[in-house]
């Protein structure tokens, strides 16, 4: 079994992918962020490291999801499935030329194509969305601290934090690789309050049960260990 997540900057991904993995008793495969060279230079001239950046996260995310589609279960912070969505409002905003587009979208299709052949699995089983507004967003990245992600550091960051969640709308209706669900971000504070975290774990788990991802029993054992939560 194989559960991606998906969401905005700043929604919980990691944290929830922590928080299911361990619930579930698997491995969770993070996206590379505090050691990526790319990053920093991205947040301070997106316009000139638009299309590295995310040649360097198409690298790395094929990478981890082979890997992760190799081992029986796994749980996955981000994935490819969600790349597109990045470089092309990046596009959208003058960031990158026609020509990068053009070899992006072939590079991505080429993966995509070798993608089942190369990892032994033709797809997720789950995308768990994390939906979040601008105003979690930023309270999150808050606390996080990293300098170059904060709005008060580069005003302009705002307009980019505010597109990106307007694009993700349309990006999951719109996805159809896998099974999906939505957890209300907004509403549940599933990092420091464990009755938030009850309601997160037992609404994930109802889900793998309907789609018979695991067993009636599997699944009364793991309401135990949320019970005792």
């Amino acid at each position: 079994m194989m559960i991606i997540m998906s969401g905005m900057i700043g929604a919980g991904k990691s944290q929830l992918t922590k928080i299911l993995s361990e619930h579930l008793g698997t491995e969770p495969f993070y996206e590379p962020v505090e050691d990526n060279p790319i990053l920093p230079l991205f947040y301070a001239d997106p316009d000139r490291y638009a299309f590295l950046l995310q040649i360097y996260f198409l690298n790395k995310r094929f990478a981890s999801i082979k890997k992760a589609m190799a081992h029986d279960n796994n749980v996955l912070d981000r994935s490819i499935y969600e790349d597109s969505l990045f470089f092309h409002m990046n596009a959208e905003m003058g960031r990158a030329t026609s020509q990068e587009v053009d070899v992006y979208d072939s590079l991505l299709d080429n993966m995509m194509e070798e993608l089942p052949y190369a990892a032994h699995k033709k797809a997720p089983d789950l995308l768990i969305h994390i939906d979040v507004d601008y105003d979690t967003v930023i309270k999150h990245i808050k606390m996080r601290g990293r300098d170059y992600e904060q709005v008060d550091h580069d005003p302009k960051l705002k307009e980019y934090y505010e597109n990106l969640i307007a694009h993700y709308e349309p990006w999951f209706k719109d996805y159809d690789a896998s099974e999906k669900m939505v957890i209300n971000g907004n509403r549940y504070d599933f990092v420091n309050n464990m009755d938030d975290r009850r309601c997160v774990l037992n609404a994930i788990d109802d889900k793998l049960l309907e789609l018979g991802k695991i067993s009636k029993e599997e699944y009364t054992s793991l309401q135990e260990k949320i019970s005792q939560l």
